[in-house]
């Protein structure tokens, strides 16, 4: 592995940065929260259409710029420094890639080219609070967690020449305003148990949608109720390896994550330091005082260790079908574990040497916190994520059905 970047890459992290200086301040940011998709429209068209960031990892063919893993981390790095919301993670982190890998060609030709440009967002409908689990982030992913054939989750029971789905999903990133929906449901019964994934148009007949309150604003979610609706099967027939292929989203989905919130503690720990250098006690800055450097040099410390696990988790992502069968190659549960403790600690901080002043509305070092306990919440917690990743590098003995 070669650590250092590309003038390519160097280029996507500096104009993304640009951009998003200009164009999500805080104000910015609290302005896109309002609107009803919980995010600006206009900055998403530039982000999409002008600098491609959808299709970053897709390929050429299907209208992707035919990058990797590691461009798309540093952009979200970018957006995760100031909170920026967009559809990008539901997008482009865990929609495109579960087309590109188990669509039929007619899918992949229909959709991913209006993925790739923005001008169709997606989200990835998971029942319960099962994400982390369904994309093996957790655990094993080859549960019951779409509803196992008991009440709860979303069935699918064929309609014809089609399907049809019923349930509900709660906290779907990007759930109440995608324009495509990927869902997990259960089907075949008790006797052949197993979980498919499904395609849902926005104007689907039965298809409730709503925005839920969220801890974090900046991460809008809905919740998407089924009723009896149409839909079309993800691939070409029901004998998919569906857990598989979210096992491999998952890992890159995490690596980027981690990315994202290695930039939120980046830009929380920067203004951290430069409240300290202002605000005075006793006559002088609390910044000048041991105690509050030594805090500060321990944030600095976790956050660029966990930068660190980020980049070498998207590089590993990039890699993985090069790869196949190395041991503990599977990393990004492991760098998001990490990155996830360093928000949470740059965050807790920050509201700390703010004093009262951090736990307001009117300043921004609030929200780094809820996004911490937020991710924590969606794809973790931080204890389960390393947990499954000790499993993963055989730590608790030697089965291969575990480092799959």
């Amino acid at each position: 592995m070669d650590a250092r970047f590309t003038a390519e890459q160097e280029e996507i992290r500096r104009t993304v940065r640009e951009l998003l200086l200009k164009r999500s301040g805080p104000e910015d940011v609290r302005a896109a929260v309002r609107t009803g998709e919980g995010y600006d429209a206009a900055l998403w068209t530039t982000l999409a259409e002008q600098l491609g960031l959808p299709g970053l990892a897709l390929p050429e063919e299907y209208g992707g710029v035919g990058c990797s893993v590691t461009e798309l981390a540093l952009a979200c790095e970018e957006l995760g420094r100031g909170l920026t919301p967009s559809p990008l993670p539901a997008t482009a982190l865990l929609t495109a890639p579960l087309v590109l890998a188990l669509g039929t060609d007619r899918q992949r030709e229909r959709l991913l080219p209006r993925l790739a440009t923005g001008r169709l967002t997606a989200a990835l409908a998971v029942p319960g609070a099962a994400l982390a689990t369904a994309l093996a982030l957790t655990g094993d992913n080859h549960g019951a967690w779409a509803g196992g054939g008991r009440a709860g989750g979303v069935q699918a029971r064929r309609s014809g020449d089609g399907w049809r789905l019923y349930g509900e999903v709660t906290q779907v990133l990007d759930g109440h305003s995608a324009g495509l929906l990927l869902v997990a449901a259960h089907t075949g019964g008790f006797a052949r148990s197993r979980t498919l994934l499904f395609l849902v148009r926005a104007e689907a007949t039965g298809l409730v949608r709503v925005r839920q309150t969220a801890l974090d604003e900046t991460r809008p979610v809905g919740r998407v109720q089924l009723r009896d609706s149409p839909a079309e099967l993800l691939g070409e027939d029901d004998e998919a390896d569906v857990p598989a292929a979210l096992a491999d989203v998952g890992d890159a989905a995490a690596a980027v994550l981690a990315a994202e919130a290695v930039g939120a503690a980046d830009r929380a720990l920067e203004r951290t330091v430069a409240h300290v250098r202002q605000r005075e006690q006793f006559g002088r800055p609390i910044g000048s005082f041991q105690t509050v450097k030594h805090r500060l040099a321990d944030v600095y410390v976790g956050v660029q260790a966990a930068r660190s696990a980020a980049y070498y988790a998207a590089w590993s992502a990039g890699v993985r079908g090069e790869r196949v069968g190395v041991r503990g190659e599977r990393v990004g549960g492991q760098a998001l574990a990490q990155a996830l403790e360093a928000l949470r600690t740059a965050a807790a901080e920050g509201v700390q040497f703010h004093g009262g002043l951090g736990f307001t509305w009117e300043h921004q070092v609030h929200l780094y916190v809820k996004r911490a306990m937020a991710d924590a919440l969606l794809l973790g917690p931080v204890h389960r994520l390393r947990g499954r990743a000790a499993e993963l590098a055989g730590m608790f003995g030697d089965d291969e059905e575990v480092r799959g």
